[in-house]
Protein backbone atom coordinates (compact mmCIF):
# COMPACT_ATOMS: atom_id res chain seq x y z
CA UNK A 1 0.00 0.00 0.00
CA UNK A 2 1.22 3.62 -0.88
CA UNK A 3 0.28 6.52 1.03
CA UNK A 4 -0.32 8.74 -2.65
CA UNK A 5 -1.71 7.16 -5.75
CA UNK A 6 0.31 5.70 -8.14
CA UNK A 7 -1.44 6.95 -11.44
CA UNK A 8 0.83 9.26 -13.24
CA UNK A 9 -2.04 11.70 -14.55
CA UNK A 10 -3.79 12.35 -10.85
CA UNK A 11 -1.40 14.37 -8.65
CA UNK A 12 -2.72 15.03 -5.26
CA UNK A 13 -1.58 18.15 -3.42
CA UNK A 14 -2.07 18.57 0.03
CA UNK A 15 -3.23 21.51 1.69
CA UNK A 16 -1.78 23.78 4.95
CA UNK A 17 -3.95 25.80 6.66
CA UNK A 18 -3.03 29.00 7.88
CA UNK A 19 -4.59 30.00 10.66
CA UNK A 20 -4.52 33.51 12.78
CA UNK A 21 -7.31 35.07 14.24
CA UNK A 22 -9.65 32.46 13.92
CA UNK A 23 -9.17 32.89 10.27
CA UNK A 24 -8.30 30.16 7.54
CA UNK A 25 -6.97 29.70 4.06
CA UNK A 26 -5.82 26.95 2.26
CA UNK A 27 -3.21 26.24 -0.16
CA UNK A 28 -1.50 23.96 -1.91
CA UNK A 29 1.89 23.06 -1.21
CA UNK A 30 4.17 20.10 -2.99
CA UNK A 31 4.87 17.00 -1.51
CA UNK A 32 7.17 14.08 -2.37
CA UNK A 33 5.15 10.87 -3.83
CA UNK A 34 5.74 7.94 -1.34
CA UNK A 35 6.26 5.42 -3.92
CA UNK A 36 7.68 7.72 -6.80
CA UNK A 37 9.38 10.46 -5.43
CA UNK A 38 7.52 12.42 -8.15
CA UNK A 39 6.85 16.13 -6.92
CA UNK A 40 2.82 17.10 -7.00
CA UNK A 41 1.85 20.38 -8.49
CA UNK A 42 0.56 23.32 -6.70
CA UNK A 43 1.96 26.91 -5.18
CA UNK A 44 4.82 26.90 -2.68
CA UNK A 45 4.19 28.44 0.57
CA UNK A 46 6.81 30.44 2.32
CA UNK A 47 8.09 29.05 5.85
CA UNK A 48 7.02 30.69 8.61
CA UNK A 49 10.33 31.56 10.07
CA UNK A 50 10.47 33.37 6.51
CA UNK A 51 7.40 35.35 6.80
CA UNK A 52 8.54 36.55 10.40
CA UNK A 53 12.60 36.91 9.15
CA UNK A 54 10.77 39.29 6.00
CA UNK A 55 8.58 40.67 8.56
CA UNK A 56 5.81 40.40 5.94
CA UNK A 57 3.15 38.17 8.65
CA UNK A 58 0.89 41.17 8.26
CA UNK A 59 0.50 39.99 4.19
CA UNK A 60 -1.45 36.88 5.77
CA UNK A 61 -5.35 37.94 5.46
CA UNK A 62 -6.55 38.63 9.27
CA UNK A 63 -3.07 38.85 10.55
CA UNK A 64 -2.72 42.31 12.22
CA UNK A 65 0.30 44.30 13.82
CA UNK A 66 -0.85 42.84 17.11
CA UNK A 67 -1.14 39.40 16.42
CA UNK A 68 1.73 39.28 14.32
CA UNK A 69 3.82 40.59 17.41
CA UNK A 70 2.34 37.80 19.11
CA UNK A 71 3.47 35.00 16.88
CA UNK A 72 6.75 36.41 16.34
CA UNK A 73 7.35 35.86 20.25
CA UNK A 74 5.94 32.30 20.29
CA UNK A 75 8.38 31.70 17.77
CA UNK A 76 11.21 32.95 18.98
CA UNK A 77 10.77 32.55 22.59
CA UNK A 78 8.29 29.63 22.45
CA UNK A 79 6.48 31.87 25.09
CA UNK A 80 3.75 35.57 25.66
CA UNK A 81 2.93 37.25 28.36
CA UNK A 82 -0.56 36.77 27.26
CA UNK A 83 -0.04 32.93 26.86
CA UNK A 84 1.99 32.62 30.46
CA UNK A 85 -0.84 33.89 32.11
CA UNK A 86 -3.64 31.95 30.56
CA UNK A 87 -1.64 29.01 31.52
CA UNK A 88 -1.99 30.41 35.32
CA UNK A 89 -5.28 30.57 35.01
CA UNK A 90 -6.54 27.34 33.46
CA UNK A 91 -4.57 24.13 34.16
CA UNK A 92 -3.23 22.65 31.51
CA UNK A 93 -5.39 19.53 32.08
CA UNK A 94 -8.46 21.75 31.60
CA UNK A 95 -7.15 22.40 27.80
CA UNK A 96 -6.79 18.41 27.47
CA UNK A 97 -10.23 17.92 27.77
CA UNK A 98 -10.87 19.64 24.50
CA UNK A 99 -9.80 16.62 23.17
CA UNK A 100 -12.96 14.61 23.95
CA UNK A 101 -14.96 14.46 20.61
CA UNK A 102 -17.82 17.04 21.00
CA UNK A 103 -17.23 18.84 24.12
CA UNK A 104 -16.65 22.78 23.19
CA UNK A 105 -14.50 25.19 24.81
CA UNK A 106 -17.19 26.71 26.71
CA UNK A 107 -18.76 23.50 28.15
CA UNK A 108 -15.10 22.78 29.36
CA UNK A 109 -15.31 26.37 30.74
CA UNK A 110 -17.91 25.66 32.37
CA UNK A 111 -16.97 22.54 33.73
CA UNK A 112 -13.94 23.85 35.38
CA UNK A 113 -15.56 26.80 36.57
CA UNK A 114 -18.69 25.31 37.99
CA UNK A 115 -17.75 21.89 39.23
CA UNK A 116 -13.88 22.31 39.71
CA UNK A 117 -13.07 19.96 36.88
CA UNK A 118 -9.62 20.16 36.02
CA UNK A 119 -8.49 17.36 34.04
CA UNK A 120 -9.92 13.85 31.76
CA UNK A 121 -9.44 11.74 34.86
CA UNK A 122 -11.77 14.17 36.94
CA UNK A 123 -14.15 14.45 33.83
CA UNK A 124 -14.97 10.88 33.38
CA UNK A 125 -15.07 10.19 37.51
CA UNK A 126 -17.83 13.17 37.59
CA UNK A 127 -19.81 11.79 34.53
CA UNK A 128 -19.88 8.37 36.26
CA UNK A 129 -20.87 9.94 39.59
CA UNK A 130 -23.54 11.50 38.23
CA UNK A 131 -22.25 14.75 38.91
CA UNK A 132 -22.19 16.60 35.70
CA UNK A 133 -26.31 15.60 35.10
CA UNK A 134 -26.98 17.86 38.11
CA UNK A 135 -25.17 20.91 37.10
CA UNK A 136 -27.58 23.91 36.07
CA UNK A 137 -27.05 24.18 32.46
CA UNK A 138 -25.31 21.20 31.65
CA UNK A 139 -27.30 18.09 32.08
CA UNK A 140 -28.07 14.77 31.73
CA UNK A 141 -27.72 14.91 27.95
CA UNK A 142 -24.44 16.40 28.32
CA UNK A 143 -23.51 13.71 30.57
CA UNK A 144 -24.16 10.55 28.40
CA UNK A 145 -22.50 12.47 25.39
CA UNK A 146 -19.15 12.76 27.63
CA UNK A 147 -19.26 9.40 28.40
CA UNK A 148 -19.47 8.33 24.97
CA UNK A 149 -16.90 10.37 23.54
CA UNK A 150 -14.41 9.47 26.55
CA UNK A 151 -15.31 5.81 24.99
CA UNK A 152 -14.91 6.84 21.49
CA UNK A 153 -11.38 8.90 22.74
CA UNK A 154 -9.78 6.04 24.87
CA UNK A 155 -10.25 3.41 21.25
CA UNK A 156 -8.81 6.02 19.24
CA UNK A 157 -5.93 7.19 21.58
CA UNK A 158 -2.35 6.90 20.13
CA UNK A 159 -3.87 6.01 16.85
CA UNK A 160 -3.98 8.26 13.48
CA UNK A 161 -6.24 9.04 11.24
CA UNK A 162 -4.98 7.17 7.82
CA UNK A 163 -3.76 10.62 5.80
CA UNK A 164 -2.45 12.16 8.65
CA UNK A 165 -0.39 9.06 9.15
CA UNK A 166 0.51 8.94 5.77
CA UNK A 167 2.04 12.31 6.24
CA UNK A 168 4.05 11.34 8.90
CA UNK A 169 5.59 8.51 7.31
CA UNK A 170 6.55 10.32 4.00
CA UNK A 171 8.69 12.84 5.88
CA UNK A 172 10.15 9.73 7.77
CA UNK A 173 10.65 7.64 4.42
CA UNK A 174 12.23 10.91 3.05
CA UNK A 175 14.16 12.04 6.10
CA UNK A 176 15.80 8.15 6.15
CA UNK A 177 16.76 8.58 2.33
CA UNK A 178 18.59 11.44 3.04
CA UNK A 179 20.22 11.42 6.51
CA UNK A 180 20.93 7.35 5.74
CA UNK A 181 21.51 7.17 1.99
CA UNK A 182 23.47 3.41 2.51
CA UNK A 183 19.65 2.11 3.47
CA UNK A 184 18.15 0.51 0.63
CA UNK A 185 14.47 -0.71 -0.15
CA UNK A 186 13.04 1.78 2.72
CA UNK A 187 9.22 0.61 2.48
CA UNK A 188 6.16 1.43 4.78
CA UNK A 189 4.96 -1.37 6.67
CA UNK A 190 2.50 -2.20 10.11
CA UNK A 191 -1.25 -1.42 10.05
CA UNK A 192 -0.68 1.44 7.59
CA UNK A 193 0.62 -0.77 4.75
CA UNK A 194 -2.68 -2.69 5.27
CA UNK A 195 -4.84 -0.55 4.76
CA UNK A 196 -6.35 0.55 8.09
CA UNK A 197 -8.60 3.40 9.00
CA UNK A 198 -6.92 4.51 12.07
CA UNK A 199 -3.25 3.88 12.31
CA UNK A 200 -0.81 3.10 15.72
CA UNK A 201 1.96 1.03 14.09
CA UNK A 202 4.15 3.61 12.25
CA UNK A 203 6.55 0.85 10.50
CA UNK A 204 9.22 1.40 8.10
CA UNK A 205 11.51 -1.74 7.19
CA UNK A 206 14.69 -0.84 5.17
CA UNK A 207 17.52 -3.05 3.79
CA UNK A 208 21.08 -2.60 5.25
CA UNK A 209 24.20 -3.42 3.20
CA UNK A 210 25.76 -4.63 6.76
CA UNK A 211 24.60 -8.32 7.88
CA UNK A 212 21.82 -8.15 11.06
CA UNK A 213 21.27 -11.29 13.05
CA UNK A 214 16.96 -10.18 12.94
CA UNK A 215 15.08 -7.58 11.84
CA UNK A 216 14.68 -5.78 15.50
CA UNK A 217 12.66 -2.36 15.88
CA UNK A 218 14.57 0.58 16.40
CA UNK A 219 12.00 3.60 18.12
CA UNK A 220 12.70 6.78 16.54
CA UNK A 221 9.65 9.81 17.89
CA UNK A 222 7.02 6.75 17.78
CA UNK A 223 8.60 5.65 14.61
CA UNK A 224 9.83 1.70 14.63
CA UNK A 225 12.45 1.18 11.95
CA UNK A 226 13.10 -2.38 11.19
CA UNK A 227 16.54 -3.30 9.80
CA UNK A 228 17.00 -6.18 7.60
CA UNK A 229 19.74 -7.31 5.35
CA UNK A 230 19.21 -8.50 2.03
CA UNK A 231 19.16 -12.16 2.12
CA UNK A 232 16.36 -11.75 5.28
CA UNK A 233 14.34 -8.49 3.61
CA UNK A 234 11.03 -10.27 2.75
CA UNK A 235 10.37 -11.80 6.19
CA UNK A 236 11.47 -8.46 7.96
CA UNK A 237 8.65 -7.17 5.46
CA UNK A 238 6.10 -9.85 6.64
CA UNK A 239 6.36 -9.67 9.88
CA UNK A 240 6.34 -5.87 10.42
CA UNK A 241 3.40 -5.83 8.21
CA UNK A 242 0.88 -8.42 10.53
CA UNK A 243 -1.69 -8.74 11.29
CA UNK A 244 -0.78 -10.94 14.32
CA UNK A 245 -3.35 -13.03 13.06
CA UNK A 246 -2.43 -13.37 9.68
CA UNK A 247 0.84 -14.13 10.64
CA UNK A 248 -0.72 -16.86 13.11
CA UNK A 249 -2.38 -18.69 10.31
CA UNK A 250 0.45 -18.66 8.42
CA UNK A 251 2.75 -19.92 10.67
CA UNK A 252 0.03 -23.13 11.55
CA UNK A 253 -0.08 -23.68 7.58
CA UNK A 254 3.51 -23.86 7.20
CA UNK A 255 3.64 -26.64 10.20
CA UNK A 256 0.97 -28.80 8.38
CA UNK A 257 3.43 -28.95 5.84
CA UNK A 258 6.09 -29.75 7.99
CA UNK A 259 8.14 -26.23 7.44
CA UNK A 260 8.49 -23.94 10.52
CA UNK A 261 7.81 -19.74 9.51
CA UNK A 262 9.84 -17.80 11.96
CA UNK A 263 10.82 -14.40 12.12
CA UNK A 264 14.24 -15.01 9.94
CA UNK A 265 12.14 -16.39 7.31
CA UNK A 266 10.01 -19.90 6.25
CA UNK A 267 12.13 -22.96 7.16
CA UNK A 268 12.12 -25.45 4.58
CA UNK A 269 14.22 -28.49 5.28
CA UNK A 270 17.52 -26.73 5.52
CA UNK A 271 16.31 -24.07 3.01
CA UNK A 272 15.76 -20.98 3.98
CA UNK A 273 13.11 -18.81 2.21
CA UNK A 274 13.13 -15.19 3.31
CA UNK A 275 14.45 -12.46 0.93
CA UNK A 276 11.11 -11.96 -0.93
CA UNK A 277 7.25 -11.71 0.66
CA UNK A 278 5.84 -13.33 -2.65
CA UNK A 279 8.04 -16.50 -2.62
CA UNK A 280 7.61 -17.29 1.28
CA UNK A 281 3.90 -17.41 -0.24
CA UNK A 282 4.65 -19.16 -2.94
CA UNK A 283 6.68 -22.33 -1.06
CA UNK A 284 3.03 -22.21 1.27
CA UNK A 285 0.99 -22.62 -1.74
CA UNK A 286 -0.05 -19.86 -1.89
CA UNK A 287 -0.29 -16.21 -4.31
CA UNK A 288 0.69 -13.29 -3.46
CA UNK A 289 -1.70 -11.80 -0.74
CA UNK A 290 -2.07 -8.30 -0.64
CA UNK A 291 -1.23 -6.51 2.34
CA UNK A 292 -4.78 -4.91 2.73
CA UNK A 293 -6.51 -8.36 3.21
CA UNK A 294 -4.08 -9.94 5.92
CA UNK A 295 -6.64 -9.60 8.73
CA UNK A 296 -7.06 -13.03 9.17
CA UNK A 297 -10.72 -13.09 8.52
CA UNK A 298 -10.49 -15.88 5.75
CA UNK A 299 -7.78 -14.86 3.69
CA UNK A 300 -5.39 -17.61 3.40
CA UNK A 301 -8.38 -20.00 3.02
CA UNK A 302 -9.48 -17.93 -0.17
CA UNK A 303 -5.96 -18.22 -1.34
CA UNK A 304 -5.68 -21.89 -1.18
CA UNK A 305 -9.36 -22.19 -3.34
CA UNK A 306 -7.88 -19.74 -5.70
CA UNK A 307 -9.93 -16.86 -5.31
CA UNK A 308 -9.08 -13.72 -3.81
CA UNK A 309 -10.48 -11.02 -5.38
CA UNK A 310 -8.12 -8.61 -7.76
CA UNK A 311 -8.44 -5.69 -5.95
CA UNK A 312 -9.52 -2.42 -7.23
CA UNK A 313 -6.70 0.35 -7.82
CA UNK A 314 -6.61 3.97 -8.32
CA UNK A 315 -6.30 3.34 -11.61
CA UNK A 316 -9.45 1.56 -12.12
CA UNK A 317 -11.42 4.66 -11.49
CA UNK A 318 -13.02 6.83 -14.18
CA UNK A 319 -14.85 9.60 -12.44
CA UNK A 320 -15.77 11.30 -9.29
CA UNK A 321 -19.58 11.67 -7.82
CA UNK A 322 -20.70 13.11 -5.05
CA UNK A 323 -19.00 16.44 -4.59
CA UNK A 324 -19.66 20.02 -3.39
CA UNK A 325 -19.51 23.44 -5.06
CA UNK A 326 -19.81 27.02 -3.27
CA UNK A 327 -23.79 26.50 -4.58
CA UNK A 328 -23.75 25.25 -1.51
CA UNK A 329 -20.70 24.80 1.61
CA UNK A 330 -18.09 24.06 -0.44
CA UNK A 331 -15.21 26.60 -1.59
CA UNK A 332 -15.08 26.50 -5.35
CA UNK A 333 -17.42 27.19 -8.51
CA UNK A 334 -19.18 23.94 -10.61
CA UNK A 335 -16.82 25.12 -13.20
CA UNK A 336 -13.79 24.80 -11.35
CA UNK A 337 -14.17 22.01 -9.21
CA UNK A 338 -15.06 19.82 -12.75
CA UNK A 339 -11.61 21.37 -14.61
CA UNK A 340 -10.07 20.04 -11.59
CA UNK A 341 -11.34 16.44 -11.68
CA UNK A 342 -10.33 16.30 -15.50
CA UNK A 343 -7.19 17.75 -14.79
CA UNK A 344 -6.66 14.72 -12.58
CA UNK A 345 -7.36 12.61 -15.69
CA UNK A 346 -10.93 11.11 -14.99
CA UNK A 347 -14.07 11.08 -17.23
CA UNK A 348 -16.70 12.78 -15.42
CA UNK A 349 -17.63 15.13 -12.19
CA UNK A 350 -20.53 14.36 -10.34
CA UNK A 351 -22.04 17.16 -8.54
CA UNK A 352 -24.45 16.47 -5.50
CA UNK A 353 -24.69 19.66 -3.55
CA UNK A 354 -26.91 19.72 -0.16
CA UNK A 355 -30.54 19.86 -0.57
CA UNK A 356 -32.80 22.22 0.94
CA UNK A 357 -33.38 20.64 4.21
CA UNK A 358 -29.84 21.21 4.69
CA UNK A 359 -30.30 24.97 5.38
CA UNK A 360 -26.66 24.69 7.87
CA UNK A 361 -24.99 23.95 4.70
CA UNK A 362 -26.65 26.43 2.27
CA UNK A 363 -28.76 23.74 0.92
CA UNK A 364 -30.10 24.28 -2.89
CA UNK A 365 -33.27 25.54 -3.84
CA UNK A 366 -35.44 24.71 -6.59
CA UNK A 367 -34.62 27.76 -8.71
CA UNK A 368 -30.96 27.04 -7.21
CA UNK A 369 -30.72 23.59 -8.84
CA UNK A 370 -32.20 24.89 -12.05
CA UNK A 371 -29.90 27.53 -12.39
CA UNK A 372 -26.67 24.70 -11.50
CA UNK A 373 -28.06 22.36 -13.95
CA UNK A 374 -27.86 25.29 -16.79
CA UNK A 375 -24.51 25.96 -15.70
CA UNK A 376 -23.69 22.56 -15.81
CA UNK A 377 -25.31 21.82 -19.65
CA UNK A 378 -23.44 25.14 -20.63
CA UNK A 379 -20.04 23.54 -19.45
CA UNK A 380 -20.65 20.43 -20.78
CA UNK A 381 -21.09 21.69 -24.64
CA UNK A 382 -17.66 23.43 -23.77
CA UNK A 383 -16.28 20.18 -22.84
CA UNK A 384 -17.44 18.04 -25.26
CA UNK A 385 -17.44 14.23 -25.34
CA UNK A 386 -14.70 13.52 -23.75
CA UNK A 387 -15.58 14.61 -20.02
CA UNK A 388 -18.72 15.16 -18.59
CA UNK A 389 -20.65 16.78 -15.48
CA UNK A 390 -23.17 14.56 -13.91
CA UNK A 391 -26.03 16.23 -12.60
CA UNK A 392 -26.28 14.94 -9.19
CA UNK A 393 -27.75 15.99 -5.48
CA UNK A 394 -27.37 14.98 -1.85
CA UNK A 395 -30.96 14.78 -1.45
CA UNK A 396 -31.74 14.49 2.56
CA UNK A 397 -33.26 11.77 3.98
CA UNK A 398 -35.71 13.06 6.73
CA UNK A 399 -37.41 11.38 9.84
CA UNK A 400 -39.94 8.87 8.17
CA UNK A 401 -37.26 8.20 5.38
CA UNK A 402 -39.13 10.36 2.12
CA UNK A 403 -36.30 12.70 0.28
CA UNK A 404 -36.80 16.07 0.74
CA UNK A 405 -37.50 17.08 -3.22
CA UNK A 406 -41.34 16.42 -4.83
CA UNK A 407 -40.77 13.50 -7.28
CA UNK A 408 -40.95 16.33 -10.47
CA UNK A 409 -37.49 17.88 -8.97
CA UNK A 410 -35.61 14.80 -8.25
CA UNK A 411 -36.45 13.60 -11.83
CA UNK A 412 -34.35 16.41 -13.24
CA UNK A 413 -31.10 14.84 -11.94
CA UNK A 414 -28.73 12.18 -13.32
CA UNK A 415 -28.04 10.75 -9.93
CA UNK A 416 -29.57 11.37 -6.38
CA UNK A 417 -27.56 10.60 -3.40
CA UNK A 418 -29.71 9.99 -0.33
CA UNK A 419 -28.22 10.35 3.00
CA UNK A 420 -28.73 10.96 6.57
CA UNK A 421 -27.93 14.33 8.42
CA UNK A 422 -30.07 14.69 11.62
CA UNK A 423 -31.70 12.90 13.98
CA UNK A 424 -28.67 10.29 14.65
CA UNK A 425 -30.53 8.94 17.81
CA UNK A 426 -33.66 7.49 16.64
CA UNK A 427 -33.43 3.78 17.49
CA UNK A 428 -31.95 1.27 15.66
CA UNK A 429 -35.49 0.22 14.59
CA UNK A 430 -36.79 3.71 13.54
CA UNK A 431 -33.81 4.33 11.77
CA UNK A 432 -33.46 1.02 9.87
CA UNK A 433 -37.38 1.52 8.62
CA UNK A 434 -36.05 5.08 7.54
CA UNK A 435 -33.18 4.17 5.30
CA UNK A 436 -35.20 1.16 4.12
CA UNK A 437 -37.76 3.41 2.92
CA UNK A 438 -35.51 6.00 1.68
CA UNK A 439 -33.74 2.80 -0.73
CA UNK A 440 -37.33 2.01 -2.29
CA UNK A 441 -37.69 5.62 -3.75
CA UNK A 442 -37.39 5.14 -7.17
CA UNK A 443 -35.25 8.11 -7.52
CA UNK A 444 -32.84 6.88 -5.33
CA UNK A 445 -29.23 5.50 -7.05
CA UNK A 446 -26.81 5.84 -3.83
CA UNK A 447 -26.86 5.38 -0.42
CA UNK A 448 -24.41 8.32 1.26
CA UNK A 449 -21.99 7.46 4.50
CA UNK A 450 -24.55 4.85 5.28
CA UNK A 451 -23.82 4.60 9.67
CA UNK A 452 -23.00 8.44 9.77
CA UNK A 453 -19.67 7.66 11.71
CA UNK A 454 -16.90 9.94 12.35
CA UNK A 455 -13.93 8.38 13.38
CA UNK A 456 -12.45 9.34 16.59
CA UNK A 457 -15.21 11.77 16.42
CA UNK A 458 -18.96 10.00 17.71
CA UNK A 459 -20.02 6.28 16.34
CA UNK A 460 -22.11 5.68 13.80
CA UNK A 461 -25.82 5.61 14.15
CA UNK A 462 -27.77 2.14 15.04
CA UNK A 463 -29.13 0.19 12.14
CA UNK A 464 -29.44 -3.18 10.97
CA UNK A 465 -26.75 -3.12 8.47
CA UNK A 466 -27.30 -6.65 6.82
CA UNK A 467 -31.12 -5.16 6.32
CA UNK A 468 -29.95 -2.05 4.86
CA UNK A 469 -27.69 -4.10 2.47
CA UNK A 470 -30.17 -6.66 1.38
CA UNK A 471 -32.35 -3.84 0.39
CA UNK A 472 -29.76 -1.89 -1.64
CA UNK A 473 -29.14 -5.04 -3.56
CA UNK A 474 -33.04 -5.66 -3.95
CA UNK A 475 -33.63 -1.84 -5.34
CA UNK A 476 -30.59 -1.62 -7.54
CA UNK A 477 -29.56 1.62 -5.11
CA UNK A 478 -25.83 2.31 -5.03
CA UNK A 479 -23.26 1.66 -1.79
CA UNK A 480 -21.37 4.36 -0.89
CA UNK A 481 -17.72 3.97 0.20
CA UNK A 482 -17.64 7.91 1.57
CA UNK A 483 -13.39 8.15 1.15
CA UNK A 484 -13.43 11.40 3.42
CA UNK A 485 -10.67 10.00 5.81
CA UNK A 486 -12.89 11.10 9.05
CA UNK A 487 -15.73 9.11 7.55
CA UNK A 488 -14.37 6.19 4.96
CA UNK A 489 -18.13 4.64 5.59
CA UNK A 490 -19.59 2.41 4.85
CA UNK A 491 -17.14 0.17 6.89
CA UNK A 492 -14.81 -2.11 5.29
CA UNK A 493 -15.36 -5.07 7.54
CA UNK A 494 -19.02 -4.90 5.88
CA UNK A 495 -17.94 -4.88 2.26
CA UNK A 496 -17.62 -8.91 1.69
CA UNK A 497 -21.30 -8.72 2.52
CA UNK A 498 -22.32 -5.83 0.34
CA UNK A 499 -20.77 -7.97 -2.40
CA UNK A 500 -22.31 -11.02 -1.18
CA UNK A 501 -25.70 -9.92 -1.51
CA UNK A 502 -25.49 -8.46 -5.05
CA UNK A 503 -25.01 -4.73 -4.23
CA UNK A 504 -22.50 -2.54 -6.57
CA UNK A 505 -20.17 0.34 -4.48
CA UNK A 506 -19.30 3.67 -5.09
CA UNK A 507 -15.94 5.26 -4.32
CA UNK A 508 -17.26 9.01 -3.90
CA UNK A 509 -14.95 11.40 -1.78
CA UNK A 510 -17.78 14.03 -0.76
CA UNK A 511 -15.08 16.54 -1.52
CA UNK A 512 -16.05 20.33 -0.60
CA UNK A 513 -12.40 21.79 -2.47
CA UNK A 514 -10.30 20.67 -4.68
CA UNK A 515 -7.84 19.20 -2.74
CA UNK A 516 -10.18 16.95 -0.89
CA UNK A 517 -10.97 15.69 -4.32
CA UNK A 518 -7.79 13.39 -3.64
CA UNK A 519 -9.55 11.61 -1.02
CA UNK A 520 -10.38 9.19 -3.48
CA UNK A 521 -7.85 7.22 -3.08
CA UNK A 522 -8.29 6.64 0.87
CA UNK A 523 -11.25 5.50 -0.25
CA UNK A 524 -10.27 2.96 -2.59
CA UNK A 525 -7.82 2.00 0.56
CA UNK A 526 -10.79 0.85 2.27
CA UNK A 527 -12.37 -0.44 -0.61
CA UNK A 528 -9.57 -2.87 -1.47
CA UNK A 529 -9.46 -4.16 2.35
CA UNK A 530 -12.82 -4.81 2.15
CA UNK A 531 -11.51 -6.91 -0.73
CA UNK A 532 -13.60 -4.95 -3.52
CA UNK A 533 -12.92 -5.81 -7.05
CA UNK A 534 -13.08 -3.09 -9.77
CA UNK A 535 -16.17 -4.59 -11.77
CA UNK A 536 -18.47 -3.64 -8.53
CA UNK A 537 -17.14 -0.39 -7.94
CA UNK A 538 -19.55 2.13 -10.30
CA UNK A 539 -17.48 4.90 -11.00
CA UNK A 540 -15.09 2.49 -12.55
CA UNK A 541 -17.26 2.51 -15.59
CA UNK A 542 -16.39 4.58 -18.34
CA UNK A 543 -18.04 7.43 -19.15
CA UNK A 544 -20.76 5.75 -21.92
CA UNK A 545 -21.41 2.85 -19.49
CA UNK A 546 -22.52 5.38 -16.78
CA UNK A 547 -24.19 7.80 -18.61
CA UNK A 548 -26.22 4.53 -20.01
CA UNK A 549 -26.90 3.13 -16.72
CA UNK A 550 -28.19 6.61 -15.03
CA UNK A 551 -30.54 6.83 -18.73
CA UNK A 552 -31.84 3.11 -17.80
CA UNK A 553 -32.47 3.91 -14.10
CA UNK A 554 -34.42 6.98 -15.17
CA UNK A 555 -36.03 4.95 -17.75
CA UNK A 556 -37.29 2.54 -15.40
CA UNK A 557 -38.32 5.59 -13.44
CA UNK A 558 -40.36 6.72 -16.07
CA UNK A 559 -42.21 3.38 -16.98
CA UNK A 560 -43.09 2.67 -13.03
CA UNK A 561 -44.54 6.36 -13.00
Amino acid sequence: MSASPRHPRRSRPPSRICAANGIARRQSVPRKSLLSGRRFPGRPADPLDVLIAEDRLIEIPGVGEAIADIITKLHRTGTHPSLEKLRKEIPEGVLEMLAVPGLRPEKVLRLYKDLGIGSLSELEAAAEDDRIKKAKGLGAALQTKILQNLAIAKRGEGRLHLHRAAALLAHAKDSIRKSQPQLKRVTIAGDFRRGCELVGDLTIVAETPKAVKAAKPSPTDGLQIRLSDRKHFGAALLFATGSAAHIEQLRTLAAEKEMRLEADGLHKGRTLIAGDEAEIYRALGLPFIDPELREGRGEIEAALKGKLPKLVTDEDLRGILHCHTDASDGTETLETMAKATRQRGFEYFGVADHSKSAHYAGGLSVEAIAQQQREADRLNKRFGKDFRILKGIESDILADGSLDYPDEVLERFDFVVASIHGRFKLDRKAQTQRLLRAISDPHATIIGHMTGRQLQRRPGYEIDVEKVLRACAKHDVVVEINAHPWRLDLDWRWHQAALDFGCMLSINPDAHSIPELDHMHWGVQMARKGGVPADRVLNATKLPEITRYFRQKRRSLARAA
